[in-house]
């Protein structure tokens, strides 16, 4: 049998992709964070199944529930917030199903920048103003960032910036950037993009910290920091230019 690491999205419970909708329908146990995974979600489960909030148990007690539920016959929904290729610790459970000799298979859901980037109703890559998006997160207590990966160092290739897990060193990390992109750069959060209470921000990178303290914003959001989200006048693309329509052959 199978452990399916599912991408529950961003939040919102329509959010979850269709294949994963279709996986969690034919798990008959789930394991889900329930600080992060809607209930409705689960709903979606078929009737009878095993759910097993995973939010307070450590990583051995994980694992052994899905080798337990692998060795019964059975099929195993993993429900992971997001993607499963950002933050989701997928790695850790990954190395120890492989020792216990327990396939699984990634099914990718919605990530949180791109919900954030919805709810702000802007394209995080625009011509002439910004083509590359740098998904990064601060040190922590629980997880340092590996030499080089430090957000200075980062900073300084001046590229638009999607912070995640970083809403509490809102002053250590306006302290890095400002040097790099200027008190006046453009900045952006979502707190619980595509949820019901989901909250944005939009201030200067200098006046950042004072705004989420005075937002009461410590965790699940995003932070944006660059010039594509206050980008008036570029240059549009060649994609839908004219001269590139009028060119023989062209098509679109």
């Amino acid at each position: 049998m199978t452990v399916y690491f599912i991408g529950a999205g961003p939040g919102a419970p329509d959010l979850l992709t269709l294949r994963g909708a279709e996986v969690l329908a034919r798990c008959t146990v789930c394991l889900y964070a329930g600080s992060l995974v809607p209930r409705q979600m689960l709903e979606r489960c078929p009737p009878g199944a095993t759910l097993v909030d995973t939010a307070r148990m450590p990583l051995p007690e994980i694992i052994d529930a899905l080798v337990a539920a692998h060795a019964d016959g059975l099929d195993v929904a993993r429900l992971h917030s997001g993607d499963i290729s950002l933050y989701s610790a997928f790695t850790e459970q990954a190395r120890r199903l492989d020792a216990a000799g327990v396939p699984y298979e990634i099914v990718p859901g919605v990530p949180a920048f791109a919900a954030a980037s919805a709810a702000l109703g802007r394209e995080l890559t625009v011509p002439g103003v910004g083509q590359s998006l740098l998904i990064t997160r601060v040190s922590t207590l629980s997880t340092d960032m590996p030499a080089g990966e430090d957000l200075a160092s980062l900073a300084r290739t001046g590229v638009t910036l999607a912070l995640h897990l970083a809403a509490h060193r809102a002053q250590a990390l306006t302290d890095d950037l400002v040097p790099h992109y200027g008190a006046d750069c453009p900045v952006a959060v979502v707190a619980f993009a595509s949820r019901e209470d989901e909250r944005i921000v939009r201030c200067r990178l200098a006046d950042l910290p004072q705004r989420l303290e005075t937002e009461g914003i410590t965790r699940t959001a995003v932070i944006f920091v660059g010039k594509v989200l206050d980008a008036g006048a570029f240059e549009e693309s060649y994609l839908y230019s004219a001269r590139r329509l009028r060119a023989p052959g062209a098509s679109h």
